[in-house]
């Protein structure tokens, strides 16, 4: 088994995207030659593209940005559960089985095979009771494979609200194809970016060497 795990999808022209949403996309704005000593590119992306932390601005219009949140959510002990083709709504029976001695820090893994190059409309979400229940047990963050904790064609948004409710964090769009079920250290810090609503992360786990 590795120590570290990269939980995080590539980022490029093809990662998917919510319909309507920004994709990935890269210029070069200075290229090495005679006249330049270094390539320089610029990009443009959407923050919810690949892994990213939902700051609570996404949800709540009075919300912190992605520069204020708190780091300790982002770090620390987690657990992976796997509820791989359970349906559209991850239910409490879907975990149950992981539930003993849970750590602040819960990654949820629901594809066998998470989309990397197209947007999954049927994706899979969290039933809203589910995330409440989470929340009892003392979760503060809580992640995911799939592009959203709820449906793609939501208006409201209840798991969403849940979170902003409770004061829990979210990532979505982490790549847990290869990881088992188990205990690990979690690494997925948001940038400090003042005025967005989500972040990138490079989201990482760690086991004992």
């Amino acid at each position: 088994m590795p120590n570290i795990w990269d939980i995080s999808p590539p980022l490029q022209a093809d990662t998917p995207v919510f319909p309507g949403d920004t994709a990935y996309q890269q210029h070069w704005s200075a290229s090495l030659g005679p006249c330049c000593p270094v390539n320089v590119s610029a990009i443009t992306l959407s923050p919810h593209a690949g892994a990213h932390a939902d700051a609570p601005l996404h949800y709540d219009p009075q919300g912190a940005a992605a520069g204020a949140l708190d780091l300790l959510p982002y770090l620390g002990p987690c657990r992976v559960i796997h509820a791989i083709a359970c349906g559209p709504l991850i239910g409490w029976r879907h975990i149950e089985h992981a539930l003993t001695d849970l750590p602040a820090r819960v990654l949820v893994r629901v594809y066998q095979r998470m989309p990397q190059t197209q947007f999954d409309p049927d994706l899979p979400a969290f039933a809203p009771d589910t995330i409440e229940r989470l929340a009892d047990l003392g979760v503060l963050l809580i992640g995911t494979d799939s592009a959203s904790i709820d449906p793609a064609q939501s208006k409201t948004l209840e798991s969403h609200q849940v979170i902003r409710r409770r004061g829990l964090r979210v990532l979505e769009n982490l790549l847990l194809d290869a990881v088992p079920e188990g205990d690990y250290e979690l690494i997925a810090l948001p940038l400090k970016l003042m005025t967005a609503d989500a972040s990138p992360v490079r989201a990482i786990l760690r086991t004992p060497p």
